[in-house]
């Protein structure tokens, strides 16, 4: 098993045990969990188009979305659909967006705990 799906599978039994916990509040997590499935399925949507060339998901949606908090989905879709993984732009974006997102994250906590 691949680091992709390594990180994946840890940052969602973090965000289940934060919001189990209480430290997360539950529309947070939900919000999270939500995004993410909404984005595993849109890079296998993606994937599958490539491979038929039919119309793409558009990256800027992909990267909206993992900055919205679906950033484990898409780290799943990734490593499970072998897609976009070896775009190094569109990884280092994509990488800023996970940071932008946990930092956000952060920050709320802390501001309104």
């Amino acid at each position: 098993m691949g680091w992709r799906r390594h990180l994946a599978l840890a940052a969602f039994g973090a965000l289940i045990a934060l919001t189990i916990s209480g430290v997360l509040p539950l529309w947070l997590g939900g919000w999270c969990l939500l995004a993410s499935a909404v984005s595993f399925g849109l890079y296998g949507h993606d994937k599958r188009a490539a491979q038929r060339n039919h119309r793409r998901i558009p990256e800027r949606t992909l990267q909206l979305l993992a900055f919205a908090g679906g950033w484990p989905g898409a780290l799943l879709g990734q490593a499970t659909f072998r897609h976009k993984h070896r775009k190094a732009a569109f990884q280092w974006v994509f990488g800023l967006c996970v940071l932008a997102n946990v930092a956000s994250i952060a920050v709320m906590l802390l501001e309104f705990s």
